[in-house]
């Protein structure tokens, strides 16, 4: 039996000194470039250590989709541009994990789309990907997004926006779409990000997270 989050967060949120929480990225087959981003989410944990005042390591682990050790992370990334498989096994175990009180967020680094949604009807067959109302309090966390997801990177030129699955109400995957957070998250040396544009990636970054770790 795979250890409920809820207790697991309590424990290290009231006990700082004792463990600090860690975020993860997603290992996936297809061929796809899973890794991509490579300092987003270490510039994301420092940026929600400040301003969130959170007690997150400063380095994310890797996880793969099947793997049991999926379960030690509340909130896991997934990210890239190509193809993606899940297997039956793997899907079964990510549907597991999002059920069971974990969060995927999951972030089209363009070319991602068409693959993740035809693998994501393995994991939940029986739902389908919604768009998330401005209403909804992942945009009203520390950081207010009253017109929803920031528009960070142009790709095709479409809006961004964020879509989501739920499970018995709780929004338990998030898909930013037509954004590419992750870029916006990276060290500006590799981007070149007008600062306005990497304040806004992090601080939508940084509600995830709280939405994440407070919803549980």
């Amino acid at each position: 039996m795979q250890r409920p989050f809820l207790f697991i967060c309590w424990i290290v949120l009231a006990n700082p000194v004792l463990a600090q929480l860690k975020i993860a990225k997603l290992k996936y087959n297809g061929g796809g470039d899973w890794y991509a981003n490579k300092t987003a989410l270490p510039n994301l944990i420092k940026f929600c250590n400040k301003e969130l005042s959170t007690h997150l390591q400063e380095e994310e682990d890797i996880v793969e989709v099947g793997s049991p050790s999926i379960y030690n992370y509340p909130y896991v990334y997934m990210t890239g541009h190509g193809n993606v498989v899940f297997s039956p096994a793997e899907a079964e175990n990510l549907r597991n994990y999002l059920l069971s009180g974990g969060f995927l967020h999951v972030d089209d680094n363009y070319g991602l789309d068409k693959f993740f949604r035809l693998e994501l009807k393995k994991v939940f067959p029986e739902s389908e990907l919604v768009e998330i109302p401005f209403s909804h309090p992942i945009y009203h966390q520390k950081f207010e997004f009253e017109k929803g997801l920031p528009k960070i990177h142009e790709h095709d030129g479409k809006p961004a926006q964020g879509f989501g699955i739920f499970h018995e109400g709780k929004l338990v995957l998030f898909y930013s779409y037509e954004c590419d957070l992750g870029n916006g998250w990276e060290d500006q040396r590799i981007y070149n990000d007008p600062e306005s544009k990497r304040q806004e990636a992090l601080k939508m970054g940084a509600n995830l997270i709280s939405f994440c770790f407070t919803s549980m």
